[in-house]
């Protein structure tokens, strides 16, 4: 079964069990600044979940497109992507957990023909300090429908997905009960950071297994529904709203319950062939084929790019054919990083002419059932997508110019970091791309040259003559509100490194978008669960203090000597430094050199949680986090 028919069969069976189909909304929002795009299929419900009348009535449901940045780095693997159609369907305040559960599994085991004993599912193990208990009743449902099926489901407690990893999955386990870091829903993350007045509860999520022989056993660790790796994936999210968070901090049951429920076409499409690889599905292969005809490579043996291009022309399109152009602000900038990505690494394939003209007819003819008032611009994105490639190319050529001319003059034809710098600041020429040129032409690089560029990234902030005005160049992708949230944070996860960890670390790098933030800093080895926790819990700990964020100027000796200022690059300084303190002056939870900008406090951040913690280069490693 394609992904289209899939998509059409959800629609036609929740309609059978009467919900309303609703249309689904733009990727862009309109009076909505909290966020760049719709990232989530019930972000245009979020009014009726709140509480407001529908006009359509209780029952609803949708195919909603979709785009998330957050993870547009590890898209290459086989199931990231930054766009994804989400399937849903509520229940503002009608049915709850049992047709919820019932008809899900129905819908995946009757109509798009899943084999249940392939289908684990997760739930809330409660929470005895708000008096919030086990949801029995759903992980009950669960067990029942299985057994209906004639599979065996047995219950057990895991609680965190770390002692998954070491425990794994015993014979006839099925159901499985996690903490609110896997199983709980709030628009602010875990209990803890539940919103005063917004509806919350458990979710019950559920997950496909692709066999245990996909399991990197000793990179992810012993395979369980919630652990990383290739043998299960989510294709289901049900959100049980049944729960206020009252004035006092306390939880009360309400008494008109929700049910919110996603799933991933996608990822649906990808278990019903059995491929862990969701660039095998209907929607993706005849961009992968095209790019195999385009390039006479094969896909098996240039996975990555292909995935990489697939995926982040489908955003490219979207975008073009709603009505934005490519620009160096907020959306329009999201758009530009996602088709110069995807030029990069056609270029990697040997893809010079007629790239984006071939590419993205498939692409466009799957978005042909999408209606008109959201793709007001279809006929006319092409135009917006090979403009922004010309220019492009103009841009790549002057910089590999240029690149050649910097390693003709210097003594040992070595690339600097400060040589990166000016190709990146004064040509436009991007620093990755700077880095898999030299490597494909034999260019040797500084041996520093990482350390070097983000040396000169720091100078040019701090002459930089917006500075006093909380304008911000370099790490951060725009001026975005949320991308001053992640930069004081990247302040907090640094000096929550240096007092747990090392207080030698320093910063190597970072990136900032409104979507997530990373850091590379050095140290030596991996760090284990436990110690990213402990970070986690410290900046955690730090926002919930409310700190006052404040800056000035001083003298560069001053800074470091009297003050004793975090700084990486103090030889590179300038003579007068910009200083930021969080938290008291006497005993600050970070005092660092920096550019701003920054929020005035930091309990506006939200909730810190780190995704991910993974190598950078030698000696470096890179920390990947969200404010939630």
């Amino acid at each position: 079964m394609n992904a289209n028919e899939i998509r059409q069969k959800y629609l036609n069976f929740q309609k059978s069990k009467g919900h309303i189909e609703i249309p689904p909304a733009p990727l862009v929002l309109e009076n909505d600044p909290t966020t760049l795009f719709t990232g989530a299929g019930m972000q245009p419900l979020l009014p009726y979940l709140l509480g407001k009348k529908h006009e359509k009535g209780t029952r609803l449901t949708d195919s909603q497109p979709c785009l998330r940045l957050q993870d547009i780095e590890d898209v290459g693997d086989p199931r990231h992507t930054t766009v994804f159609e989400m399937l849903g369907n509520w229940s503002l305040g009608d049915y709850f957990k049992k047709e919820q559960i019932e008809n899900y599994f129905e819908f995946l085991t009757q109509v798009i023909g899943l084999d249940p004993e392939k289908i684990f599912v997760t739930c809330f193990i409660g929470n005895e300090k708000y008096g919030i208990p086990k949801d029995d009743e759903a992980a009950n449902i669960w067990q029942k429908v299985f057994e209906n099926a004639g599979v065996e489901a047995k219950i057990v407690e895991i609680d965190t997905a770390e002692n998954g990893d070491k425990r794994g999955i015993k014979p006839g386990e099925r159901i499985f009960f996690y903490n609110d870091k896997e199983n709980w829903w709030s628009r602010g993350g875990g209990i803890e950071d539940t919103p005063i007045g917004d509806p919350c509860g458990p979710d019950s999520e559920v997950f496909y297994d692709f066999g245990e022989d996909k399991q990197d056993v000793e990179k992810y660790g012993k395979s369980h529904p919630a652990s990383d790796g290739a043998r299960f994936m989510e294709i289901g999210n049900q959100v049980f709203m049944q729960y206020r968070r009252n004035e006092d901090g306390t939880f009360s049951e309400l008494e008109h319950k929700n049910v919110d429920f996603g799933g991933g076409l996608e990822r649906l499409a990808a278990a019903s062939i059995g491929s862990f690889d969701v660039f095998k599905i209907s929607l993706m292969r005849p961009i992968i084929e095209k790019l195999e005809s385009l390039s006479n490579k094969s896909y098996e043996n240039n996975t990555d790019e292909m995935r990489i291009i697939a995926d982040h022309l489908r955003g490219a399109y979207l975008l073009a054919a709603q009505g934005l152009t490519p620009s160096n602000k907020a959306q329009g900038y999201a758009m530009r990083r996602l088709i110069r990505r995807a030029i990069l690494k056609a270029l990697d394939l040997g893809i010079a002419q007629d790239f984006l003209k071939e590419t993205i007819k498939p692409i466009a003819t799957e978005y042909e059932s999408l209606p008109n008032y959201i793709l007001t611009n279809r006929d006319g994105a092409l135009d917006v997508l090979e403009k922004e490639e010309r220019t492009f190319r103009q841009t790549l050529s002057k910089g590999l110019k240029e690149m050649h001319k910097m390693v003709g003059r210097d003594a040992d034809g070595v690339l600097s970091g400060e040589d990166l710098f000016k190709l990146q600041d004064t040509y436009g020429f991007p620093l990755e791309l700077s880095v898999e040129e030299a490597f494909h032409q034999n260019i040797p690089l500084s041996k520093d040259y990482q350390q070097e560029f983000s040396a000169a990234l720091e100078e040019q902030r701090n002459r930089s003559k917006t500075a006093s005005k909380g304008m911000f160049k370099g790490g951060l992708e725009d001026h975005s509100e949320m991308s001053t949230k992640y930069h004081t944070a990247t302040h907090l996860l640094l000096a929550a490194l240096q007092k747990h960890i090392d207080k030698n670390i320093s910063q190597k790098g970072s990136n900032i978008t409104p979507e997530r933030m990373r850091l590379d800093f050095n140290i030596d080895h991996k760090l284990t669960s436990e110690e990213l926790k402990v970070v986690e819990d410290q900046v955690n700990d730090w926002i919930k203090e409310d700190l006052k964020v404040e800056f000035a100027e001083y003298d560069k000796d001053f800074a470091k000597n009297e003050l004793k200022a975090h700084g990486s690059f103090w030889d590179r300084y300038p003579e007068k430094v910009t200083v930021y303190t969080i938290g008291d002056s006497k005993n600050p939870a970070s005092r660092e050199v920096c550019g701003g900008p920054h929020v005035e406090n930091t309990g506006i951040l939200g909730k810190f949680h780190i995704k991910k913690e993974e190598s950078s280069s030698a000696g470096v490693r890179r920390i990947k986090a969200v404010l939630e």
